[in-house]
């Protein structure tokens, strides 16, 4: 009998568990990460819980070492974590396998990357088209889609121009358009200014809040403030865990 009441107790608190997850785009609980060096154990997160909503804009900050990056594979999915749950879209991708979190990174998440990571000698159209060819989509609506991701980051007149005949801005640009060509649930950047001048870097925060307008739920990986105050809630890593997590406007 009392084994009986736990059960449905557990069971109630699961049902509990992922209605929550479904409210939020992202949801993650008492998430840790560990490293095994030896006899030595490095906790690279130690209990990380935070909900990010559907279009909200959320940077996460901190210094080197801090877990940040950490953080950012396992939102991404391209890590999983020691132990803690993670969902998006109230799905239970802490616990999926490899097969099953690359088809999450393909329909959830659009990356953007510091260092922008196109085919140098495929055209912006084509690089932008790459998520749709590995989604099987045909070619008429592949390039449909993909000239529509380049207008949205006023690229339009760029399709036929390969990496080393854009600007780094512009490289930059086309980076976001492929990120944005599956329509993600989430936009995940890495350092997306890092490799950038400040003038440039400031028209990529431009294009984001832009994004963030049209509906776009975006979430910036960084370690500079200047960045980070454009997001609209911040999130500060150190040693593994949240240290501070405020909106900011």
């Amino acid at each position: 009998m009392i084994g009986t009441i736990m059960e449905r107790e557990g069971a109630a608190q699961n049902v509990s568990q992922q209605e929550k997850s479904r409210e939020a785009m992202i949801r993650t609980s008492d998430l840790w990460k560990t490293y095994v060096m030896g006899d030595e154990e490095i906790h690279a997160l130690r209990g990380v819980s935070f909900e990010i909503k559907r279009n909200e804009y959320v940077a996460i900050i901190g210094p080197s070492g801090s877990g940040k990056s950490t953080l950012m594979n396992l939102i991404g999915c391209l890590d999983s974590p020691t132990k803690g749950h993670y969902w998006i879209n109230g799905n239970l991708v802490s616990e999926m396998s490899d097969d099953e979190l690359a088809r999450i990174r393909n329909k959830e998440i659009g990356f953007v990357f510091q260092t922008f990571n196109l085919l140098a000698r495929a055209t912006a159209l084509h690089n932008v088209e790459l998520p749709l060819i590995y989604a099987g989509m045909r070619s008429g609506e592949r390039n449909e889609k993909a000239q529509a991701a380049l207008a949205s980051v006023e690229l339009g007149d760029r399709v036929t121009h390969r990496p080393n005949e854009l600007s780094g801005g512009q490289r930059q640009r086309v980076a976001i358009a492929r990120a944005l060509v599956n329509h993600p649930s989430i936009l995940l950047a890495d350092e997306p200014t890092g490799a950038l001048d400040s003038k440039t870097s400031i028209e990529i925060m431009h294009l984001f809040e832009k994004l963030h307008a049209e509906g776009n739920t975006i979430i910036v990986v960084t370690h500079e403030h200047e960045v980070a105050e454009r997001a609209h809630r911040v999130i500060t890593i150190k040693d593994g865990k949240i240290e501070k997590d405020e909106k900011i406007k």
